[in-house]
């Protein structure tokens, strides 16, 4: 294991701001949901930094471990991920939806499975090198595990993983060396697919059309998109000051997590509402320098991918609260509730700090 010294102190710095700022804001959103279910105004934000701390201890062993001898666990990280992900869709006990439920936690396996998924890709396309602008030998394996892992997914359901496991994987193969070409006929390919998954479970279409209509489903399906808007436009410019948020009073389903931007809006305004778009915005532009600067084609690849995976997530995310995107279930990072997905994002920023560390960036 490597020494730590040399680490990117700009994506510390802004790491540490913003698990702050999502603690207080998730405490602020979740109090009442947290008080009524639990008991106590305290408990949901107690866990989530329970998890910080837990996500903490990550990001540094995976800031200090080589990302070389990462990836070259890849294969098994993706197949133990996967496994986990097959016992929420078995009739077993400690199944619960996207949850697998072990005693005192409950952990959700498809988000250990996108940094799984993001490690096994770059190593793999790093590997073929110049074959990847083969179909057949450089795509197709690729593909093959994607689909795979969709098949399970779906079963959760989790549409929303499964586009940002689709995405991630056509940016790293176009970052790869993937033809352009290649890359679009799959896009092609894709979209009767997504229509299928869509069409074929009535809450996914219900939930597209109130998202192009949600005014006729106001008291059912399009409720969070109005709710989630109000609270947005009641925030106006400064905010109704921290904690006065309304929505929160059991008026948004989900404030503290898929609709927490929402609840920022609100009590913090415009002004929040930059500010934390903003400080996932330097994780992503550091993440990319990372990736010019990276001293070989796996770092940077992997660079990449973490740069891209929270920045779609935080994009979706917002798009969802504003009601320009139909609900996904994709949280935002570092802020929704979620041990799991808090754990991730922080294990990825590790990597990251170990691919800007032997790039010399500071």
């Amino acid at each position: 294991m490597a020494s730590i010294r040399g680490i990117d102190r700009r994506i510390v710095g802004v790491t540490v701001l913003i698990i702050l700022f999502g603690l207080v804001m998730l405490y602020s959103a979740s109090a009442p949901f947290s008080l009524r279910y639990y008991g106590s105004s305290t408990s949901m934000v107690l866990r989530q930094a329970l998890a910080a701390v837990a996500g903490v201890i990550a990001l540094f062993v995976l800031a200090a471990f080589d990302y070389h001898r990462l990836a070259r666990l890849s294969d098994v990280l993706l197949i133990g991920a996967f496994g986990l992900t097959v016992l929420t869709v078995l009739p077993i006990g400690i199944a619960n939806g996207r949850w697998l439920s072990l005693g005192f936690v409950e952990v959700q396996p498809t988000e250990f499975l996108k940094l799984a998924l993001l490690l096994y890709l770059a190593a793999v396309i790093d590997r073929k090198g110049e074959r990847m602008r083969s179909f057949a030998s450089g795509v197709v394996p690729c593909l093959v595990v994607l689909a795979v892992i969709a098949l399970v997914v779906i079963n959760q359901p989790d549409l929303g993983m499964i586009l940002l496991y689709g995405v991630l994987t056509a940016v790293l193969l176009f970052a790869g060396g993937a033809r352009p070409s290649h890359l679009g006929a799959i896009g092609v390919c894709a979209v009767p697919a997504v229509y299928l998954a869509v069409r074929m479970a009535p809450y996914r279409f219900a939930r597209l059309l109130s998202f192009l209509q949600p005014e006729a489903y106001r008291s059912s399906l399009g409720y969070q998109t109005l709710q989630s808007l109000t609270a947005i436009g009641s925030g106006g410019i400064l905010g109704r000051g921290l904690g006065e948020s309304r929505a929160k009073l059991f008026y948004l389903p989900q404030a503290h997590n898929d609709f927490i931007i929402s609840v920022v809006a609100e009590e913090l305004g415009l002004v929040g509402v930059v500010f934390v778009l903003g400080l996932i915005g330097l994780v992503v532009w550091r993440a990319f320098v990372v990736s010019e600067r990276a001293p070989d084609r796996l770092g940077r690849l992997l660079a990449i991918g973490i740069g891209f995976s929270l920045g779609f997530q935080a994009l979706v995310n917002t798009g969802v609260a504003l009601g320009v995107l139909p609900v996904t279930g994709l949280t935002f990072p570092f802020l929704s509730n979620g041990g799991s997905s808090l754990l991730v994002s922080l294990a990825m920023i590790g990597v990251l700090l170990n691919v800007s560390k032997q790039g010399g960036t500071l």
